[in-house]
C-alpha cells in the first residue's frame, strides 16, 4: 500500500478512517461448512454500526453505560458491540452458550456480570432470553433479544462526535468464572496504539509494516476473546486488512475450514493458541489436506496460552510440503491489561528456544521458546518480588509498562493497586530477559490457561465437590501441567473417604461428566486421595502450588 492514512485517534475515528480509505476492504464471514460468504465492506458495516448505535439512543442509553453482549461471533456481534460504543457506551463481550447444556453456566456467568458491572443492556439470541425467562433471573429484567432488535426504530444524530483518546473506550473481562472476573478498562488510546504497534512488529521480518505487504487476517477465535475481538476485528480495521472469520466451533468441529481460508487469503496473517495447530495435527489426515496450500501464509502467530516446542516444529515439519514456511512461525505474548500484544518474535527464523535457567528447570522446563522484544511504545523488565531489576537470564515477575496499558479495573481498586504500581503492569507471569527478548516460563497467578482461556481452579474444584460432597473437611485442588504435545490441560485431586473401586469409577465419571457439561473441559487427570492428602494454609485454603509438586513428585498416595 502506497500511501498510508494518518493513524485514528479513537476507534469511531478507526472506522471512518477505514470506510473512507480502504472502501474495498472488510469481512468475510465463513459457515459452519467452511464456505465464504461474500465481502461485507468496510462503508456497509460501518453504515450497520451506526444504525445499531441509533437503536441504543433511541433506548436511552447513556454514555459510560454498561452493555453486554452475549451472541456468537458474526455480523450481529460487529454491529452491536461496535454500535454500542458508538453511542458512547461501554461494550462487554462474553461469551455465549455452544449448546443446551451449557446455557446454565452462562446464566450463572450473565447473573455474576450483570451484577459486577450494573450493566443497562445484555443483548443475546432468543433462546438465552427464554432461559433467562424461564428461570427468572435478575438480567432478564435489561435483556434484549436481537430478534427484535430492526423494530427498534433508530436515533440517527448528525455526525458522531470523536471520544477523547483517554476515555474508555470498551470493559475486556479477564476470565470467564463467576465471581472472579475482572473488567479490563481499555482506552481508545491504547487499542490504536496496540494494534498499530503490533503491525509494525509483525511485519519486522519482512521488511515492512503488515499493512504494505498483508493482504489478510485469518481467525477462528471468538469475538469475546481479546485475540478475536481486538487481534482480529480491531488489528484488520487499523491496519487496512480484509479479516476472514470463521466460528471457533466450526473450526472445532472440521479444523480444515482454517487451511482452507488461509488458501483463499492470499499474503496473510494469522493467530491461534497452540492447541488450535495441536488439533490440526491430531484430527487431519493425509487425505484431509489435499487441495491445500499454505505458501501465502506469512506469519503464523502462537499466543493465548504456553508454546510447546514440539508443537512448532511438528506443525512446521507436517505442513512445510504444503508450501507453510517454517520461518512463518512465531510466539507471541499478550494479555489483556496490555489490550493485548506485549511482544512479538520479530527475528524471522521460526521458533528459537534457550535452556531453561535453574529456578524454571526446577518447574519442569527443558527449552523455553522466546516471546520476542516489545511492541513499539511498549516497555518489558524481569524484577525480584521487590520490584528491583534483576539481570538477563535470572526468572522473575514480567513487568510491562507502555502506551498499550490499560486504565485499570472496573469497581475493583484494590486490584488495580496491586497490579498497576509506579507505571508498570505487574502481569502475574515469570520469565527472563535474554539480550532484550522475554522467554517465559510459568505463573505467579491460580488462573489457569488451558487452550487459551482462562479457567479459575475453584470452579472446577466447587463442581468436583458438588459430586462428591467435599468442600468441608474433605477437600479438593485444581491446578494445570503440561500434558504432552497438548499444551497445559487440568488436574484435579478430590479427597474421599472411601476407597471402593466401584464407587471410585463411578464418581470418576460424574465429575468428568459435569465438568465437560459445565465448562466444555477435559481433565488430564483426576486424583483421588484420602483425606488430609491435599496441603492447607491454616484457614483452611488449598496451597494449589505445592499440591502440583507433590503431583508432579508422585507423593499424593492415589487410591483406587
Amino acid at each position: 500500500m502506497s500511501s498510508f492514512p494518518p493513524p485514528p485517534t479513537n476507534l469511531i475515528a478507526a472506522w471512518e478512517r477505514a470506510a473512507k480509505h480502504f472502501p474495498q476492504r472488510g469481512i468475510l464471514f465463513c459457515d459452519r461448512r467452511g464456505r465464504l460468504a461474500p465481502r461485507v465492506r468496510y462503508p456497509e458495516l460501518l453504515e450497520g454500526i451506526r444504525r445499531s448505535a441509533g437503536r441504543f439512543l433511541a433506548l436511552e442509553t447513556r454514555p459510560g453505560d454498561r452493555v453486554m453482549i452475549c451472541l456468537p461471533s458474526g455480523p450481529e456481534f460487529i454491529e452491536c458491540w461496535f454500535g454500542a460504543l458508538f453511542a458512547g457506551a461501554l461494550p462487554v463481550a462474553l461469551a455465549p452458550p455452544q449448546s443446551l447444556g451449557s446455557s446454565r453456566a452462562v446464566v450463572d456467568r450473565l447473573e455474576g456480570t450483570y451484577e459486577k458491572l450494573g450493566a443497562r443492556w445484555l443483548l443475546c439470541r432468543p433462546s438465552l432470553k427464554a432461559v433467562l425467562e424461564s428461570e427468572g433471573r435478575r438480567v432478564d429484567r435489561v435483556a434484549l433479544s436481537v430478534d427484535g432488535w430492526d423494530a427498534v426504530e433508530a436515533r440517527r444524530p448528525d455526525r458522531w462526535p470523536p471520544p477523547d483518546p483517554e476515555e474508555t473506550a470498551f470493559l475486556q473481562m479477564t476470565s470467564g468464572s463467576t465471581g472472579s472476573e475482572r473488567a479490563v478498562m481499555i482506552p481508545h488510546r491504547a487499542v490504536v496504539a496496540n494494534t498499530l504497534g503490533s503491525g509494525e512488529a509483525i511485519g519486522r521480518p519482512h521488511g515492512a509494516p503488515a499493512w504494505e505487504w498483508a493482504r489478510s487476517l485469518v481467525s477462528w477465535l471468538p469475538l469475546h476473546h481479546d485475540m478475536g475481538l481486538v487481534g482480529g476485528i480491531i488489528f484488520s480495521l487499523v491496519n487496512g486488512l480484509d479479516l476472514l472469520l470463521a466460528s471457533p466451533r466450526a473450526f472445532l468441529t472440521r479444523p480444515r475450514v482454517w487451511l482452507d481460508l488461509l488458501s483463499e487469503a492470499g499474503p496473510s496473517i494469522s493467530p491461534a493458541p497452540n492447541f488450535g495447530y495441536q488439533l490440526c495435527l491430531e484430527r487431519l489426515t493425509d487425505a484431509d489436506l489435499e487441495g491445500v496450500d499454505l505458501s501465502s501464509w506469512r506469519t503464523a502467530l502462537f499466543g493465548a496460552e504456553m508454546v510447546r516446542p514440539e508443537t512448532v516444529g511438528d506443525f512446521s515439519a507436517r505442513f512445510e510440503h504444503l508450501g507453510f514456511d517454517p520461518l512463518a512461525a512465531r510466539p507471541c505474548y499478550g494479555m489483556a491489561e496490555t489490550t493485548l500484544a506485549i511482544s512479538f518474535d520479530c527475528a524471522g527464523k521460526g521458533l528459537r528456544t534457550l535452556p531453561a535457567p535453574a529456578a524454571a528447570a526446577d518447574a519442569g522446563f527443558e527449552d523455553v521458546p522466546c516471546n520476542g522484544v516489545p511492541i513499539p511504545g511498549t516497555r518489558i523488565r524481569v524484577a525480584a518480588p521487590d520490584g528491583s531489576e534483576l539481570p538477563e537470564g535470572r526468572v522473575g515477575h514480567v513487568l510491562v509498562s507502555g502506551s498499550s496499558l490499560f486504565q485499570g479495573y472496573f469497581r475493583d481498586e484494590e486490584a488495580t493497586r496491586e497490579c498497576l504500581r509506579n507505571g508498570w503492569l505487574w502481569t502475574g507471569d515469570l520469565g527472563f530477559m535474554s539480550d532484550g527478548e522475554i522467554y517465559l516460563t510459568g505463573r505467579t497467578k491460580d488462573i489457569l490457561i488451558i487452550r487459551g482461556q482462562n479457567v479459575m481452579p475453584h470452579d472446577l474444584e466447587w463442581i468436583a465437590e458438588g459430586v462428591s460432597g467435599a468442600g468441608g473437611s474433605l477437600r479438593v485442588g485444581a491446578f494445570s501441567v503440561p500434558h504432552r504435545s497438548e499444551g497445559e490441560q487440568a488436574v484435579l485431586v478430590v479427597e474421599v473417604h472411601r476407597d471402593s473401586g466401584d464407587a471410585l469409577v463411578s464418581l470418576d465419571q460424574e465429575i468428568r461428566a459435569r465438568i465437560g457439561r459445565r465448562m466444555a473441559l477435559v481433565l488430564a487427570d483426576l486424583v483421588f486421595v484420602r483425606r488430609g492428602r491435599i496441603p492447607k494454609t491454616s484457614s483452611g485454603k488449598v496451597r494449589r502450588r505445592e499440591l502440583r509438586a507433590r503431583y508432579l513428585d508422585n507423593k499424593l498416595g492415589r487410591v483406587g
